[in-house]
């Protein structure tokens, strides 16, 4: 079997047709037992109780991981298990996060990123693969072109004995969990508006800037993620991470969101998600660039246009673009809020001119960072350390200022 054709690899999938096939709410149950996640397929599985016990142990995996001695008890907490990386379709940053998330917890990993040296070159279905895997390892972190790969192999695994938590990694244009999670998690560091003086870590993280200070100018800024507003630019109907992040922010109140991207049907905000967002509450506007709104953002979000999904209409249309609508330089940051933040997922093409990386508001390189830290904290919740992490990081740092205070 062709591991390209993505029509022959599907023969494999039928069975579970009538599964893919309903809406997303009824699905996620399905992955989840306890109060405790089973599988990461979808960004609709993290409401706010959830994200906040995610980002919270993030915070403290990131502060063990930055101390020698809290890295080794941190390296401890998932020694004994391990993790199949299977990355079919092209990723950089989403897989060295994944490796550095697992290092961190001292779980040991292993790949695969060419077919052409696996099994499926020789015809295996990718149902006996997850199977094998299954045997080998405490978990599967995938990314694959195939659409709802990551969910079918989900229901494989519920219906087995022993299953293992199976992480969607991104999966062809559907969504990208994970990628919401950091987004979601570095938008809620930016947006804490910490003081410099009463927080170490807010100097490294360019997260110092005083709330009453900017209230001066703008008297209903508050912290949080409520009351905002966030502009998302780019490839805005075929990004799964503005999709997966948009209904993420939407749990929130009073948001408003705009989309600014190419005025063509397939690269406009789609229907379903703009009437998603309007049944949560959130106010929606599309405009067609950067400068119409950006002086009302409180955050941007940027996004490169996916050429690799583009067919022979798309790309005729797109060459007679005017490109320079959709292009974030300094220009435009003149026109921005004094606090609100750049975000990019990375990789970029020419939307985010390189000299807008030492303003103080591109917080696109911590965003790649908290990818480690957020990853982390998702495998230790579906391997259940969650528990075992927060004594730690309670003990060590009570350690840590008994120390201080006896110096």
């Amino acid at each position: 079997m062709d591991y390209t054709d993505t029509s022959a690899r599907l023969q494999h999938l039928r069975e579970f047709e009538p599964r893919l096939n309903r809406p997303v709410m009824m699905k996620v149950q399905e992955f989840q037992r306890n109060n405790r996640l089973k599988h990461v397929i979808f960004s609709a599985q993290f409401d706010r109780e959830l994200l906040d016990r995610l980002t919270g142990l993030a915070t403290m995996i990131r502060q063990l991981a930055r101390n020698r001695r809290g890295s080794r008890l941190l390296r401890e907490t998932l020694c004994d298990k391990s993790a199949m990386l299977h990355f079919t379709q092209a990723s950089t940053r989403t897989f060295l996060s994944f490796v550095r998330a697992c290092q961190h917890l001292g779980m040991d990993y292993a790949e695969i990123r060419n077919p052409a040296v696996s099994s499926a070159y020789k015809g295996e279905s990718d149902l006996d693969s997850i199977m094998m895997f299954s045997t080998y390892f405490d978990t599967v972190i995938l990314r694959d072109a195939m659409p709802k790969l990551a969910e079918c192999f989900a229901y494989k695994m519920n219906d087995m004995d022993k299953p293992v938590p199976i992480v969607n990694g991104g999966s062809g244009a559907d969504e990208h969990p994970t990628q919401a999670l950091l987004d979601y998690y570095t938008i809620q560091e930016v947006f804490k508006f910490r003081d410099r003086e009463g927080d170490p870590e807010a100097d490294d993280r360019n997260l110092g800037r005083r709330l009453s200070d900017l209230r001066t100018r703008w008297p209903n800024l508050r912290a949080g993620l409520d009351g905002k507003t966030y502009l998302f630019c780019g490839d805005v109907g075929r990004s799964r991470t503005i999709r997966s992040l948009a209904e993420l922010l939407a749990q929130h109140e009073d948001v408003s969101m705009y989309f600014v991207g190419p005025e063509h049907p397939r690269l406009s905000v789609t229907a379903d998600l703009q009437s998603d967002l309007v049944e949560a509450g959130v106010t929606v506007y599309e405009r067609p660039a950067l400068a119409d709104c950006i002086e009302q953002a409180d955050l941007v979000y940027m996004t490169r246009v996916q050429h690799e999904h583009d067919d022979e209409e798309v790309a005729a249309f797109l060459s007679q673009l005017d490109r320079q609508r959709f292009i974030l330089d300094r220009r435009q940051l003149h026109k921005m809020r004094e606090y609100a933040a750049i975000l990019h997922p990375f990789p970029r093409n020419d939307e985010i001119s390189p000299d807008v990386d030492s303003d103080p508001r591109a917080m696109y390189f911590a965003q790649a960072e908290n990818g480690m830290w957020v990853r982390a904290a998702l495998i230790a919740h579906l391997l259940d350390a969650e528990s075992e992490i927060m004594l730690r990081h309670q003990d060590f740092f009570k350690k840590e200022r008994r120390s201080w205070n006896e110096q």
